[in-house]
């Protein structure tokens, strides 16, 4: 099976998933990790504090331990538990260039010994000056040149470029790369670099030494987490000198208790669970997200850009026109096209069969009763046909049937040279057809674009977002393909290198970015981007390079990622709201609670009435955990995303969100307040 369809059957309660994250959780205890969250590394300070102090009660009696206990407990639960969801939000596959590794390693090699035996070995194992052989259908083990032989060889996953190209031995034309593929005829190739030096090598220190930007608003949201943190820490600090001087020293208990349930611990253990919704929500619409944080980064994308071949075209060039020369009917050419195509098993030989039947109902006849030679495409000729009947009928390209034309006293008419002149400069690939040497027109390869692409990309302009395209095909075929889709611009003749260098550049300008691919050379511009999406019918190497990958394989998908983007923002937005409010009711169970023996008049701020001091600090801890886990389904759904002013957002998220979390700690703390008094906890 598909490792991402195996992928998209994983649950979010997956056995595995759930028993590493148990496991991630206790490890992620370690305090150069949770040192990275510091709201949960003070409550895990304040846990170990507790625990230390219930530990040296328990053995010099000092007192009663259940309080003492119970609050610890709940401490270490409410660490614990978001040390779980943020474990949960990481298990979902981090293997980017381990799967580059894995490709090198299975590819295999047919080596050319000594004594001229054929020795399969690992890709891994040849060495500069070793010499394999590579016939049609098989993948070019390593980086060489063509030293015997002549192919067509389909280099679309490595440089970007749709069409196959021809390589054989000798001129301009002998190198290979690894990872290709071989379409026609068999080559003797000459690997010429050593493990750790090809282009499979390159992709993966490009990939690993890629890194991902934080965005402006996680960056924002944990300079207001620390701040707040930081200042109730200060202020819980400098109490208990106060509550000394009159006459009412606190315990640890009691000063930890205030300090983590002052913190915003809702957000901050909330965080991970908001990332776990957008990647659920995700694989409802077909999108493999790797990490709650791409999908929050998707809704702040100002840049996208967009591989040509297989994300905004269909990947291989089919046939769209035939143009008759002069004097010949465009059925004739169409049915000689088909006849030349028979035998050419390529996609681009295919699909004329297909457009001819199309057009004129030109279905596949029987020639059992013909006496029929078919010629099947060749690297070498740059042909395919069928000699039927008195008929040698061919198809090519413009060279080679110029070529042959020539050879019989024919040349191909001036009107379809201007013909074939456009077909080049509007970016597809002229072939011509000759029968009996004498040549009956032209066929148009172009490459598709898919549909509804033009209508998604000002979809996309209207959210604000930017639309480029890059490509390894040339300016001209670049230039014609942009106009097409309508992407607002485009860079041709791209290699990795300036795929990932050009994210660099936008991502200096403080822009994040996003890019799709579904090629080999995207993997490393995939890793740098903000958000990497990644198509299901490309590469394994750009699956697994991306944070994130479309099962529909549909570039423009990338709306739906930002609406879910922009909903996890609101969704954080919302929790924070809430969490910084309900710290309104927790001064009035714990202040009250921790001064009234000293100063009975704060009595009157026990609103709640709640039953002994030592009721009232365990029901607000108590409520500061549970309150996590009530609000994981509000994190999980999320808040509905609409397109509406950053005014009118923040006044409804305040009314809802911000009285409401000041209104349920009341309701909670009283509730828990009767239960543990009823049970006789405290």
């Amino acid at each position: 099976m598909d490792p991402v369809a195996q992928v998209r059957k994983q649950s979010l309660a997956d056995t595995k998933i759930l028993s590493r994250a148990v496991t991630d959780s206790f490890l992620k205890l370690a305090p150069r990790t949770m040192v990275k969250n510091p709201v949960m590394f003070v409550v895990e300070v304040g846990a170990v504090l507790t625990t230390v102090q219930l530990v040296w009660n328990a053995f010099h009696h000092a007192g009663q331990i259940s309080f003492g206990l119970q609050i610890t407990l709940w401490l270490w639960f409410t660490v614990l538990f978001a040390n779980f969801a943020e474990a949960m939000a990481e298990g979902r596959g981090k293997a980017q260039a381990d799967t580059l590794r894995k490709a090198r390693a299975e590819t295999e090699a047919h080596l050319l010994t000594c004594d001229n035996k054929i020795k399969t070995v690992p890709s891994s194992k040849l060495r500069a000056g070793d010499i394999v052989v590579v016939a049609a259908g098989e993948f070019i083990p390593g980086d060489g040149e063509v030293i015997e032989g002549v192919a067509s060889v389909d280099e679309s996953a490595i440089t970007g470029e749709s069409a196959p190209v021809i390589r054989e031995s000798g001129g301009d034309r002998s190198a290979v790369t690894g990872g290709t593929r071989v379409l026609s005829d068999e080559i003797k190739v000459r690997i010429t670099s050593n493990p750790g030096e090809t282009f499979l090598d390159r992709m993966i220190k490009l990939v690993e030494g890629a890194s991902r930007q934080k965005t402006p608003n996680e960056i924002a949201l944990n300079i207001l987490l620390a701040g707040l943190t930081i200042i109730f820490l200060l202020a819980v600090v400098t109490l208990q000198p106060f509550a000394i001087y009159s006459g009412a020293p606190q315990g640890i208990f009691v000063l930890v208790s205030l300090l983590v349930c002052l913190i915003p611990t809702t957000i901050g253990g909330l965080l991970s669970a908001v990332g776990i919704a957008g990647m659920d929500r995700m694989i409802q619409r077909n999108v493999i997200a790797m990490s709650g944080r791409a999908v929050e980064a998707s809704g702040d994308v100002d840049v996208l850009l967009l591989d040509k071949t297989g994300t905004i075209t269909l990947g291989n060039r089919a046939a769209t026109q035939f143009f008759p020369a002069p004097g010949i009917e465009e059925r004739h050419l169409a049915d000689a096209a088909q006849l030349s195509s028979l035998a050419d098993e390529t996609p681009e030989g295919r699909s004329i069969v297909v457009l001819a039947k199309e057009r004129y109902n030109l279905r596949g006849r029987d020639l059992s009763m013909h006496t029929a030679n078919f010629v099947p495409f060749s690297a070498q000729t740059r042909m395919s046909g069928v000699d039927l009947d008195g008929r040698e009928v061919r198809k090519g390209a413009l060279e080679a049937i110029e070529r042959l034309c020539g050879n019989r006293g024919h040349r191909i008419p001036a009107e379809l040279q201007i013909c074939v002149r456009e077909i080049s400069n509007a970016g597809g690939t002229p072939l011509l057809v000759a029968e009996n040497g004498r040549v009956l027109g032209a066929i148009a390869l172009t490459d598709i674009v898919k549909g509804g692409m033009k209508e998604r990309f000002e979809h996309l302009r209207a959210m604000g977002i930017r639309t480029m395209m890059i490509t390894g095909d040339n300016p001209l075929t670049a230039a014609a393909i942009a106009r097409q889709a309508g992407v607002d611009d485009f860079l041709a003749e791209a290699k990795p290198e300036d795929k990932m260098a050009l994210i660099k550049r936008e991502q200096a300008k403080g822009k994040l970015v996003a890019m799709t691919g579904d090629g080999t050379n995207d993997a490393p511009a995939l890793a740098q981007a903000d958000v990497g999406v990644a198509m299901n019918t490309g590469t394994q190497a750009a699956k697994e390079a991306g944070n994130m990958v479309d099962l529909d394989s549909n570039p423009t998908k990338l709306i739906e990622i930002v609406e879910i983007g922009k909903q996890l923002l609101i969704t954080r937005g919302a929790l924070t709201t809430f969490s910084v409010a309900n710290d309104v009711a927790k001064y009035f169970a714990i202040i009250p609670a921790m001064f009234a023996a000293a100063f009975p008049q704060l009595e009157a701020l026990n609103i709640m009435r709640l039953r002994t001091p030592e009721s009232a600090i365990l029901s607000a801890v108590i409520f500061n955990a549970l309150i996590i886990i009530a609000l994981i389904p509000l994190a999980l759904r999320g808040v509905r995303y609409r397109p509406v002013g950053a005014a009118l957002l923040l006044s409804r998220n305040l009314l809802l969100y911000g009285v409401g979390g000041v209104i349920a700690p009341f309701i909670g703390i009283k509730l828990i307040d009767m239960v543990l008094t009823y049970l006789r906890f405290v």
